[in-house]
């Protein structure tokens, strides 16, 4: 009876927990679009920041500065960011599907990039016609 108990509990309060969001919507709540590209820029942001470690340039720098430089970008205060943030990822459905557009967004990236790396191989390797 116990145990029966602490199922009906359980689920009664899973049920009701279900039933609201679970963090409120933020009155300055940046748009998904937005969001996204921000996404994108904050990951290209973080990945040129890993490479440049060894660079006599980057040093002194964090990767805080790369993040501050895209919110300067999109003209978002960090609080208002941080807040959309973590309201997109209360609702894990739909900031899973916001994260497969970064992805998607990253990968065409990447293909362009190695598209032109190779197109400019190829013109470097081309003999000049005599």
């Amino acid at each position: 009876m116990k145990k029966l108990l602490t199922i009906l509990t359980i689920l009664y309060f899973a049920s009701v927990s279900c039933d609201k969001e679970p963090i409120e919507k933020p009155k300055n709540l940046i748009k998904e679009k937005q969001m996204i590209d921000m996404l994108v820029d904050m990951h290209i942001a973080e990945a040129t920041y890993h490479r440049m470690l060894n660079d006599s340039l980057f040093k002194d720098k964090t990767s805080a500065n790369f993040y501050y430089s895209i919110l300067d970008k999109y003209q978002v205060p960090d609080s208002v960011f941080e807040k959309s943030f973590v309201f997109y990822a209360s609702n894990p459905k739909n900031f899973e599907r916001m994260y497969q557009d970064v992805m998607n967004k990253l990968s065409k990236m990447e293909q362009e990039y190695s598209g032109r790396k190779n197109e400019l191989l190829e013109f470097e390797n081309k003999e000049p016609k005599r």
